[in-house]
């Protein structure tokens, strides 16, 4: 059982350094989080964006951008960096692309782009992993930040993905709630109708490796005893390893929730593209970027077999 995000940092430190395109590189909070995973061995930098400021930064938070691994790529304009990257990754000279200081929808432009994009068989989706004060363990939520209002094979594609990351990770058979108002099936509540098929398709295979509940509305996803004092029986109640949302509005107000009020620690990555994505907010900490490149770089150390796995 995964406890702590500093247990994803240790186990992402025994695996080789990874190449990462940090698109957005000329600002101070980004260097920082691009310092703290070069310093503790996940990544080895390559750093597009303006290259004066890049320069300048990198030398007031002593980022040894003068070593022969640490490349700086000139780009004046977000676009042109988000391209930059994109390329790298097809021409396989970067292992994972990291966000820095750009909007997530010009990055994501880029990466899902059908002429120059980085897209694959799979889904691209986004994974919250986090680490909940009054949670026995970490928790995945998906998706908060890329796929809107999903569909019903969407969400098996999104739910998949997280159950593939959650083996990665090292969970053996990963526990999954489908998140809804209520724990009823209600046929004006499409998401718990959506919530049903989903656990019916795991029960019969069509979603793999995992054990997939629901719908459950929160308390019975969080707390077994809420679940059975509703005549619920479930091995997922109380015990979830990811939480699937119904749409994005659900999934950011959840994790924004859970941050902010009740005080997780939160990583962040984009997964189903050609290449792990790292996706955290302007405004993270440095932390936050460190744990988020742990997760990439568990990620792709087991990258390939990932994309090899087709839902559909």
């Amino acid at each position: 059982m995964l406890k702590k995000l500093n247990e994803i940092l240790d186990n992402a430190k025994k695996i080789n350094p990874k190449r990462t395109a940090v698109v957005g590189s000329a600002d101070e909070l980004t260097l920082l989080g691009v310092k703290e995973a070069f310093d503790a061995g996940l990544i080895i930098p390559t750093l597009i964006g303006n290259s004066n400021h890049i320069k300048k930064i990198a030398e007031k938070i002593k980022l040894p951008v003068e070593k022969d691994n640490i490349e700086i790529i000139n780009s004046e304009t977000d676009e042109y960096s988000a391209k930059i990257a994109c390329e790298l990754a097809k021409n396989k000279k970067t292992d994972v692309l990291m966000k820095g200081h750009i909007h997530t929808d010009i990055l994501m432009h880029a990466v899902i782009s059908l002429e120059n994009g980085l897209r694959t068989n799979r889904l691209i989706s986004h994974l919250f992993l986090m680490e909940i004060k009054t949670y026995k363990k970490l928790l995945i939520i998906t998706d908060a930040a890329i796929n809107i209002s999903p569909n019903l094979s969407e969400k098996a594609q999104i739910l998949q993905n997280a159950i593939d990351f959650a083996i990665i990770l090292g969970i053996k058979i990963p526990k999954a709630a489908i998140l809804s108002a209520t724990e009823e099936i209600n046929p004006k509540m499409q998401s718990t109708i959506d919530a049903a098929l989903l656990s019916k398709m795991a029960e019969r295979g069509q979603i793999k490796n995992g054990i997939v509940d629901g719908p459950l509305a929160f308390d019975n996803v969080i707390s077994k005893e809420a679940a059975l004092e509703k005549g619920i029986k479930s091995s997922v109640s109380g015990d979830a390893d990811i939480i699937l949302v119904p749409n994005i509005e659900s999934g950011n107000i959840l994790f924004k929730d859970l941050e902010y009020l009740a005080g997780a620690t939160v990583a962040g990555i984009v997964v189903g593209a050609a290449v792990p994505v790292i996706l955290t907010s302007r405004s993270d900490p440095p932390k936050a970027r460190l744990y988020s490149a742990a997760m990439a770089i568990i990620a792709s150390n087991d990258y390939k077999s990932f994309l090899n796995y087709h839902l559909f």
